[in-house]
């Protein structure tokens, strides 16, 4: 009796353990090793339908291509320059990729990987999102700079001047505004797209080096994440007034909003990947603080798994962790 007591006592806290281990939120489902990868990691590509996630290996010149099905990496893009922002179109089988160091977007085939065409920015071409109704590409570069590029024939299209050098921009899906991270003016720029200027800029006066954002456009709400100090700070679109402050595990490069769970995603330098539960639009709370790796800052949520950039660490190889949002 005494026995099966103890056996007891140890199937309970060993399954106390695995519950800890998956989180309430995330469950780890795999690793993809990057075996030939070193260096920083920045952001990410997504093909959907082809079950391809592409990874902007900043310190390795390189995109790494994964294949979702195989759990492995299929093709290795070098010769880059800092790769950073990364958008795959599905509708023109395109990769577009800015890159850093030389200030040039480049643009792949998405079948055979060899560069289909390329446009010089500027330094640091940063950000790239991808406007599916006007079939454009949208890139951060340079010392201020948010330029418009025809996705079908890669030619320029429109500039936004800046007043310093964008990070983290989100599109308005229910209008014609784009959001856009200024962190060395401390700001928020709020661009016009049809009128192709800054129409009002939003002040961050309670934390600085806002990088990271998301939006919810049911609420109305953009999200930043700022690294001194390091928090989440919400903001009303009307008026870019800041509604809530919560604080955050180190800095964050990627921010996600999902709106079937209203839950926030925020992978941070510290070593965790911070979820916060929407309750309204203006009040949220930390659900969990799920332990990762120090450095693994970067992410990519596609609507039902988090995919988690892990730099290498001494002989540990650099992987992707996949990461399950439980329901």
């Amino acid at each position: 009796m005494i026995f099966t007591r103890q056996l007891l006592l140890v199937g309970l806290s060993l399954g106390a353990l695995i519950g800890i281990l998956r989180g309430d939120v995330l469950t780890l489902e795999r690793t993809i090793p990057l075996p030939t990868v070193s260096g920083r990691i920045d952001h990410f590509g997504f093909d959907a339908a082809g079950g391809r996630l592409f990874v902007a290996a900043l310190g390795n010149n390189t995109v790494e291509v994964i294949d979702l099905n195989q759990g492995r990496v299929i093709h290795s893009i070098g010769g880059l320059s800092e790769p950073q922002g990364i958008s795959y179109v599905a509708e023109f089988n395109r990769l577009f990729v800015a890159n850093g160091g030389d200030g040039v977007l480049r643009i792949f085939d998405g079948t055979t990987y060899g560069q289909a065409s390329a446009l010089a920015l500027g330094d640091d071409a940063d950000n790239v999102r991808y406007d599916a109704t006007a079939r454009q590409i949208l890139v951060g570069y340079g010392s201020g700079g948010l330029a418009t590029v025809d996705a079908s024939t890669g030619k320029p299209v429109a500039n936004v001047a800046l007043s310093a050098h964008p990070e983290s921009f989100q599109l308005e899906k229910s209008g014609g505004r784009v959001f856009v991270n200024v962190p060395r003016s401390d700001q928020i720029a709020v661009i016009d797209r049809q009128r192709g200027k800054v129409v009002a800029t939003w002040p961050i006066r309670s934390a600085g080096s806002n990088f990271p954002m998301a939006t919810d456009e049911s609420t109305h709400r953009v999200f930043v994440a700022c690294r001194s100090p390091a928090c989440l700070l919400v903001f009303e679109t009307a008026t870019g007034k800041e509604m809530a402050r919560l604080e955050l595990h180190g800095d964050c490069d990627d921010l996600y909003f999902d709106p079937a769970r209203h839950q926030i995603y925020a992978s941070c330098g510290q070593g965790f990947i911070d979820v916060f539960a929407q309750t309204d639009a203006d009040h949220y709370a930390l659900r969990e603080a799920v332990p990762t790796v120090a450095k693994a800052r970067t992410c990519f949520f596609d609507g039902q798994q988090i995919y988690l950039a892990v730099p290498r660490r001494g002989e540990q190889p650099a992987e992707i962790r996949c990461y399950k949002v439980n329901p």
